[in-house]
């Protein structure tokens, strides 16, 4: 069976964008989509807040599903799920088992930050799976191949995750920069770091065969906000993050570097989940 990448979609304008990045992806990977809406008909649901949830009758469900499908140039299998999002997606994955999860994100821009539950936490909170956010600025044709890679400095591993990240990097032909922000340290300190920080990608045979592989060190009380200064400029497609399990779950979730990245950033983010 060929690889495959779980795309949500609700028919709004950020989920189509994902979907055209997924199409992408998936062409360069020869991987075939699975299409998965879910009709969230839960008074629970944290995104009825935002307006956000969409409304059409089964009918018309399974006629857009069709249209997207027979659109596509990719093989699809369409879904659809029922009740909260995160629910459905883990039983989703227990049956497709696909190299990623992959979601468009919202505009919040007129949200409070502490207001916001987007679809992406809770499902790293419910579903360690490598997740893809592709945010709605973002075009389904824009090139994926320079990739920031932040790290925390100390040593992981992605388990069962790992050979499908190795054979995205691979197929893009990455060029990963591995960028290591010391929170409470000088410059010249971090730059100390950089070795270490490199190390800890290495180890996990990632970029094995990759052409270019560089390491970046910055001294930054927000790791978060230097992330995004970096990811954010005109030099990379991509920004990965790794999210221990401490990161998953807890009641300040919500303000870790991993939430604070998915929010603001401008480019996709993959989050990956250590094992």
């Amino acid at each position: 069976m060929p690889a495959s990448l779980l795309v949500l979609t609700d028919f709004f304008r950020e989920a189509n964008g994902a979907l055209d990045y997924a199409t992408t992806l998936a062409s360069t990977l020869q991987a075939r989509l699975v299409l998965l809406h879910v009709r969230r008909d839960s008074v629970l649901d944290p995104e009825m807040f935002t307006g956000e949830l969409s409304n059409l009758s089964k009918e018309s469900i399974a006629l857009a599903m069709s249209s997207i499908a027979l659109d596509l140039p990719v093989p699809v299998v369409a879904e659809v799920g029922h009740g909260r999002v995160a629910s459905a997606v883990a039983d989703a994955v227990t049956r497709h088992h696909p190299a990623l999860v992959v979601l468009g994100r919202s505009n919040y821009d007129d949200i409070p930050d502490n207001l916001i539950q987007t679809t992406a936490l809770e499902l790293l909170r419910l579903v360690a799976y490598p997740l893809l956010v592709v945010p709605h600025t973002v075009s389904g044709l824009r090139p994926l191949r320079r990739v920031l890679f932040a790290v925390d400095g100390e040593p992981f591993s992605l388990g069962e995750h790992a050979g499908a990240v190795r054979q995205l990097l691979t197929a893009i032909d990455a060029e990963v920069t591995v960028l290591y922000v010391a929170p409470n340290a000088v410059q010249a300190e971090a730059e100390e770091a950089t070795d270490q920080a490199l190390d800890t990608v290495l180890r996990t045979g990632l970029t094995i065969d990759l052409p270019l592989v560089k390491a970046r060190t910055l001294a930054d009380a927000s790791p978060a906000r230097a992330i995004l200064d970096v990811a954010q400029s005109t030099d990379f497609d991509l920004v990965v993050v790794v999210a221990r399990p401490r990161s998953f779950f807890g009641n300040l979730f919500h303000r870790s570097i991993t939430a604070e990245i998915l929010r603001r950033s401008t480019i996709p983010v993959l989050v990956l989940p250590a094992a």
